[in-house]
């Protein structure tokens, strides 16, 4: 079985997700820690679990999503993942953090091979769908798992609303598209892992979201 912790890290108030399995490997989604006791928080809370952190993935690179990249990466090991559409986004987060008066962002991290829509994302016994959905960011990416009925989401989907589309690379016709074709289309009782916010589910959106 799959599980999924969420911890809620920053300023922006962003959700970072470890999502493991009984083997105890790990993937570590958006890390937003951003200062040192979030760092120790989220280390803490992957020694107390016992688990092993194998991939380190962006489902975009808006700044609230990436402050703790270089952290995850240095202290295990790790190359970073996201699509290649996002790698302007994530080159412009110095330049970012200045506009929002944020203290400079650690330089990133080293990058593995880009994610593609199609692929999986296997680690431990689980697979995970690649399901790419821009609109909110250009190469925005969510994550499926089908066997635990449950998808990270990123900024794409809300409790009740969507993700923004006035930042650099957004659209709203293409985010709307996105969601209809790629997330709407799974399964009523799928739990939805948001970017911010609580958790919500396909079918509650599908009957809710003013969006549709």
């Amino acid at each position: 079985m799959t599980d999924v912790v969420r911890l809620t890290f920053n300023a922006f108030q962003e959700n970072t997700y470890i999502v493991f399995d009984d083997t105890g490997e790990c993937v570590i989604f958006d890390p937003g820690c951003a200062d040192a006791d979030e760092k120790a928080e989220l280390s803490r809370v992957i020694r107390e679990r016992g688990l092993r952190p194998v991939r380190l993935i962006n489902t975009h690179c808006h700044l609230d999503h990436v402050f703790g990249n270089r952290y995850v990466a240095d202290t295990y090991g790790l190359l970073l993942e996201f699509h290649a559409l996002e790698q302007p986004v994530l080159d412009a987060v110095p330049q970012v953090c200045l506009m929002y008066g944020l203290p400079p962002a650690e330089p990133a991290p080293a990058r593995g091979p880009y994610l593609k829509e199609g692929e999986e994302v296997r680690f431990g016994n689980t697979r995970l769908q690649l399901r790419f959905t821009p609109g909110h960011s250009p190469g925005s990416l969510c994550f499926y798992c089908a066997e635990d009925d449950f998808v990270i989401a990123g900024d794409v989907l809300f409790y009740g609303s969507i993700g923004r589309t006035d930042l650099p690379g957004g659209d709203h016709n293409t985010l709307i598209q996105s969601i209809q074709t790629e997330l709407i289309t799974l399964p009523d009782n799928t739990r939805v892992y948001p970017g911010h916010g609580p958790a919500t589910s396909i079918g509650f959106e599908r009957l809710n979201n003013p969006f549709f």
